[in-house]
């Protein structure tokens, strides 16, 4: 499906982010590293805040959401299907956690060009960012043995 209105694009972005959060918290109650647990716990605070954020504003924008149509965001293309992945090692459920926010990353960054809204971009485009900075985080921590020492 399209996003072809600030409003589709607020919402997408709101709902992302809270099913995120959902699954980190879900992930970090099986993780057995306390390193990765912890870090789990603060991204899903962090998408909390997230989402309030994008909750906000949509609010504050409500008056912008019908002046102007936006074209090239698909919501096909940061659709993520966690069901057939194994989460039963901390190795899995790192690697859950480096597509949501691989997912996240590229969606904001290609929104931040997309949206008309200056004020908005900015905020994507921060989010985006914050997004990459927790990729490289959860990157340090290894799929090899630096889950596994414990």
């Amino acid at each position: 499906m399209a996003l072809s209105t600030f409003g589709a694009i607020m919402g997408f972005a709101a709902e992302m982010v809270e099913k995120a959060g959902e699954t980190y918290e879900a992930l970090s109650e099986k993780a057995r590293n306390p390193t990765f647990k912890a870090s789990l716990k603060e991204l899903a605070g962090e998408a909390a805040k997230h989402h309030s954020l994008m909750e906000k504003t949509r609010r504050e924008n409500v008056t912008e959401m019908i002046l102007e149509p936006i074209t090239g965001l698909h919501e096909d293309d940061y659709g993520l299907e966690l069901k057939g992945l194994s989460q039963t090692e901390d190795t899995d459920l790192l690697k859950i956690a480096l597509l949501l926010e691989g997912r996240s990353e590229r969606f904001f960054q290609d929104a931040s060009s997309k949206v008309p809204l200056p004020e908005v971009a900015r905020i994507f485009r921060k989010v985006g960012q914050k997004k990459g900075e927790n990729l490289t985080r959860l990157q340090s921590l290894g799929l090899n043995q630096t889950l596994n020492r414990v």
